[in-house]
């Protein structure tokens, strides 16, 4: 599934549903497919988005200075380089914040729909 993101400030945003109702859960919406955040809340939404995905970053950064890498043999690095990293989810949350800014700014409403 697909949901889309709309506001009448800026183009609209697509995102797979999985990641679309994980950054709807961090900025403590519903995942409901269709809603909306009123213009009075969205600097609230904001808020938690952006601390949320600073601390799962925090975490990512724990968990990748946790692990040993010196226990990979040279087989296994070499495996590593051939794969792509996985993009993180404040990577891709980068274009709805923006909205939710440029939305904030102008005070009007984000909309999302399948």
């Amino acid at each position: 599934m697909l949901i889309t993101f709309h506001s009448k400030m800026s183009g609209d945003i697509t995102m797979f549903g999985d990641v679309a109702q994980k950054l709807l859960h961090l900025m403590g919406q519903c995942e409901n497919v269709p809603g909306v955040i009123e213009a009075k809340d969205i600097p609230a939404a904001l808020t938690h988005l952006e601390q949320n995905l600073a601390q799962i970053k925090q975490q990512e950064l724990q968990q990748n200075l946790d692990q040993n890498v010196d226990d990979k043999s040279s087989d296994d690095l070499d495996d590593d380089l051939d794969q792509s990293p996985p993009i993180s989810l404040a990577v891709r949350a980068i274009p709805l914040i923006e909205m939710l800014k440029t939305a904030q700014d102008a005070e009007c409403h984000v909309m999302w729909d399948a």
